[in-house]
């Protein structure tokens, strides 16, 4: 799958992130506080600001931490459908570019990336109990 860059994937980002991708990010130097919000389940997401993620730069249409973007993201547009389960999302303007073999193997992946958060977001709601 090729990116055209287009932000569509970017704009009202709902993307969860697990412990993992927060770690990275900090890493890199990014503030959590700035770029991670956690709703009322538990789960961490990806905050945006006018818009778009807050890692999307409008003007050069590209991601600030694309080396250190959270798995969803490196794993899009292949994402998990409470109605269809794992699918190509039809917002990307390059999904008919997904391969049937990367549809399954990055399927996978969410699947356990999905777990994962599942897992973390529960832990997290406890511990606020």
């Amino acid at each position: 799958m090729h990116c055209s860059r287009c932000g569509k994937c970017c704009q009202e980002t709902e993307m969860l992130l697990s412990k993992a991708d927060i770690n990275r990010l900090e890493k890199a130097g990014y503030d959590k506080s700035r770029f991670v919000r956690f709703d009322k389940k538990g789960y961490a997401k990806l905050r945006n600001r006018q818009g778009y993620c807050f890692f999307y730069d409008v003007e050069k249409q590209r991601c600030k931490a694309y080396q250190h973007r959270p798995l969803g993201c490196r794993l899009y547009p292949v994402i998990y459908s409470e109605e269809d389960g794992v699918i190509v999302d039809y917002l990307c303007p390059e999904k008919d570019s997904v391969s049937t073999s990367e549809l399954e193997r990055k399927g996978r992946e969410v699947i356990k990336l999905l777990k994962r958060i599942d897992s973390e977001a529960e832990k997290r709601k406890q511990n606020s109990l």
